[in-house]
């Protein structure tokens, strides 16, 4: 090999070596901007879930018992009592308005606890949860409907439109109170409910924070399900005492908790919100 030719192989090598670091170079550049970029994508995804968090933590504790419907009783506000404020019992009403057994409660033993207050020998509590919602995300039927029974309860109509809810009751399944429009138009079946304070209460959400922290109570109380029934802080359902419970059993349980009690007695506003449409 000639000596120009060394020096021209050299050369060629020397602009090799060069471009070969160049492209090292922009690439380890295009890395950089790739880690860069994704770096930040990660930085927003986080953010955006700690403002989440916190957001749903300040939707949780902002709940004040000013919030809830009027009428409504016991620690923040979390119950709405139906029947005699004296009564010598105490039925305790765990529910969702979406769940069929809470639905099967209502169909059997209606009449009975309807029987049961109006003689003012018990008075319920009522708990409206919401917890069925979450078995398929993006569902908002049993919230919806929490927060309309919270518009009824909020003008003295919580229990007829209550009874009219449970003899509408859809498929668990079928989300169909997701459309609000149902539940007003059901609202119509309960004399004094259709109204636009009533439209506007549950187009609005207006008792929204009152129906999360209702479910967030039920979800620290220890039970899982609905409904769950208690008679003076004793489970009565499905069982009493060991007792398979019926109205007729039902009957005389509370017979046997109010023996040498007085019974209760209803103001006309409480005589009136027993006044149920399937009554």
């Amino acid at each position: 090999m000639s000596t120009m030719s060394q020096k021209n192989d050299g050369k060629r090598s020397a602009r090799e070596r060069m471009q070969e670091e160049r492209a090292a170079e922009q690439a380890k550049a295009r890395r950089l901007r790739k880690l860069a970029v994704a770096g930040t994508v990660l930085a927003v995804l986080v953010v955006a879930v700690v403002v989440g968090i916190l957001v749903m933590n300040s939707k949780t504790t902002s709940y004040s018992a000013a919030q809830a419907p009027a009428g409504t009783t016991g620690s923040n506000n979390l119950q709405v009592p139906v029947g005699a404020a004296n009564a010598p019992s105490t039925l305790t009403i765990y529910e969702d308005p979406r769940c069929p057994a809470c639905g099967e409660f209502e169909k059997s033993f209606h009449a009975t606890v309807n029987q049961l207050l109006g003689q003012g020998k018990i008075q319920i509590r009522y708990h409206v949860v919401s917890f069925i919602d979450r078995h398929n995300p993006g569902d908002t039927g049993s919230k919806n409907a929490a927060n309309a029974l919270g518009c009824a309860q909020n003008v003295g109509l919580f229990h007829p439109y209550h009874d009219v809810l449970y003899a509408n009751q859809p498929d668990e399944t079928d989300d169909a109170w997701a459309d609000k429009g149902k539940l007003i138009t059901l609202a119509k079946q309960v004399k004094g409910l259709d109204t636009p304070t009533f439209e506007s209460c549950v187009n609005n959400n207006t008792f929204g924070a009152w129906v999360t922290a209702v479910e967030t109570d039920f979800d620290k109380s220890g039970y899982n399900s609905t409904p769950t029934i208690l008679l003076n802080g004793t489970s009565a359902y499905p069982t009493y005492n060991g007792v398979s419970i019926s109205p007729q059993s039902l009957i005389a349980a509370v017979d046997a908790a109010n023996k040498g009690k007085p019974l209760g007695t209803l103001t006309p506003a409480s005589a009136s919100a027993l006044a149920s449409p399937n009554s």
